[in-house]
């Protein structure tokens, strides 16, 4: 399977790409400037020498047009960049990764992006295609690092099982990830806004906490 990353350059989009290409999938780093992601992925490539990552660079319409693409642009360009390319979206499975948060003086609070949520907003951008919402509590360094596992629960919540089902196969594909089906799309709003709780938590603790839920079958 092939999987692009709109926004694939922040530490999110490209800490994704390298996870995703470090346990066998191919990758497209994407970027409004294509020279910006062949600029990131040549430095993903240059910090994993010994290891054969498969990941290929271009701009956002280069990385739509892959099999299933993620959204890790900020939060507040996430719907303009996904209707511009709603042409090579139409049809997939789009991942939204983004948490709208703002830093108000030591804390971080969540915001409220119209439609309730970042993947609400991708959704209504992208009609024709079938957004499902994801990897929002994944800490972006440790996703980066893939010499070490990064240990977490994984919500998914999508309004189109097909989207869901994927994004669990996924997420599944990588180790020590474990991917939760959490309902339908309406349901990414508290799970977006939690992201804030986690931050405020890091920054207290001086560490890099992650989810796990008890409770649930093996």
């Amino acid at each position: 399977m092939q999987i692009g990353v709109l926004g694939g350059t922040g530490p999110a989009g490209s800490g994704l790409a390298a996870r995703l290409a470090s346990v066998g999938f191919d990758v497209v780093v994407g970027s409004r400037s294509k020279y910006r992601a062949m600029e990131v992925r040549d430095k993903i490539l240059t910090r994993w020498p010994e290891r054969e990552l498969a990941i290929e660079a271009g701009d956002n319409h280069a990385a739509a047009s892959a099999e299933v693409v993620f959204v890790a642009t900020p939060w507040d360009a996430a719907a303009a960049t996904v209707k511009e390319c709603d042409r090579e979206l139409k049809g997939k499975v789009v991942i939204s990764m983004a948490n709208a948060l703002a830093r108000v003086g030591h804390e971080f609070q969540p915001l409220v992006p119209p439609r309730g949520s970042v993947a609400a907003s991708v959704q209504a951008a992208i009609p024709r295609s079938l957004v499902a919402a994801s990897m929002h509590h994944v800490p972006a360094a440790e996703l980066g690092d893939i010499n070490h596992p990064v240990e977490s629960d994984v919500l998914v919540c999508s309004d189109h099982p097909s989207a869901t089902a994927t994004t669990i196969d996924i997420v599944s594909k990588i180790p020590d990830l474990r991917a939760v089906d959490a309902g339908e799309l309406s349901n990414a709003a508290p799970i977006e806004a939690f992201a804030a709780v986690l931050l405020q938590v890091n920054v207290k603790y001086k560490t890099r906490v992650a989810v796990r839920f008890t409770g649930l079958p093996a």
